[in-house]
């Protein structure tokens, strides 16, 4: 696992956080944002935590979270986008579900490579 890919999961957890902190105050938006900050921050954290894992079996669980809290915060970046009406977050919301699905594919991808390890 690459310093790169520690480093790659921890902008997006501040990118995410740094466009929550521009989106409305309200009940509806407030839920939205929180659970987009918890997976988001999730993607890194658990990254980290692959990093260290103790077994094989240990860094494919860990590694599976992080694919699944990926796909979680673009699915909230998706909902964010639909429901937006600050144009100028838009540009915004597409580059953060762009670097949700380039983590996913190299997540899923991670994960093919250490199952096929792991059964040999």
């Amino acid at each position: 696992m690459s310093q790169a890919l520690k480093d790659r999961t921890k902008k997006f957890t501040l990118d995410v956080w740094t466009l929550c902190a521009k989106l409305p105050h309200s009940r509806e938006y407030n839920n939205y944002v929180q659970q987009l900050l918890r997976c988001s921050s999730s993607v890194g954290a658990n990254y980290r935590a692959a990093i260290r894992a103790k077994s094989n079996a240990d860094f494919i669980n860990k590694l599976k979270i992080v694919e699944e809290e990926s796909d979680e915060s673009q699915f909230f970046l998706e909902i964010l986008e639909q429901i937006n009406q600050n144009e100028a977050l838009a540009p915004e919301l597409v580059r953060l579900q762009k670097e949700a699905d380039e983590l996913i594919s190299i997540f899923v991808a991670s994960l093919k490579t250490a199952r096929l390890n792991f059964n040999k």
